[in-house]
């Protein structure tokens, strides 16, 4: 889906945040200038929209800086029709930008507020078919299939096994794992009967809540 509100915000952004960075896979810079970034941020943010910032969402989270979206989606190599594990909705737009490539989305956020808002968001720009779900993300769900691609948009204290476990062959988990305030960007892969580790980058990101987690305080 491509919108004509912000067109050339989206365009600087890709140029100046994206591709001076190291962004090079052309369908994750395309989705980039398709998906309006400013319908996934608060009304007051919107005019920083396409800033190269976080910015600020309720329940404490945020949405990443457009740099952080861009590298944690390329590092998943998304191809049309794979099953997508977003954990961690926030505002949606991960989801949206998942959505543009082509994967079949599903997300998961524990804060029902923030769910129902992001749904809301996804349906003004466009994106109808993501499913939803409020619950800990860090855990398998019993007789749940397997899938392609799992990103997790929040810091884990370790990999949570669980994702590891929901991950199929062939299938790449990316998740920033640390302490509480600076983890690591980490992408797994499974195939041939074994799971391979590789750093990418430091980050920093709000903590990842759940039973595979941080305790909730």
């Amino acid at each position: 889906m491509i919108t004509v509100e912000y067109a050339a915000e989206r365009e600087r952004m890709v140029r100046d945040q994206l591709e001076k960075k190291g962004i090079r896979n052309p369908r994750v810079l395309d989705a980039f200038r398709a998906v309006p970034r400013h319908v996934f941020v608060n009304p007051a943010d919107e005019a920083a929209a396409y800033e190269d910032r976080p910015l600020a969402l309720a329940g404490g989270q945020t949405i990443s800086q457009p740099y952080m979206v861009a590298l944690m989606t390329q590092a998943l190599d998304v191809a049309p029709g794979q099953r997508a594990l977003e954990v961690g909705t926030g505002s949606g737009y991960q989801a949206a930008i998942l959505a543009e490539l082509g994967a079949l989305v599903h997300t998961v956020e524990r804060l029902p507020a923030l769910s129902e808002e992001a749904k809301r968001r996804l349906d003004r720009a466009g994106y109808h078919d993501i499913q939803f779900r409020v619950g800990d993300g860090t855990l398998r769900r019993p007789g749940e299939p397997a899938y392609d691609r799992i990103v997790v948009t929040a810091g884990a204290p370790d990999v949570p096994i669980g994702l590891l476990a929901s991950l199929g062959e062939g299938g790449i988990l990316v998740v920033p794992i640390g302490d509480d305030h600076v983890q690591e960007l980490v992408r797994f892969r499974r195939g041939e009967g074994r799971v391979s580790r590789e750093r990418l980058c430091r980050c920093s990101f709000v903590k990842l809540i759940g039973a595979e987690g941080w305790p909730e305080n």
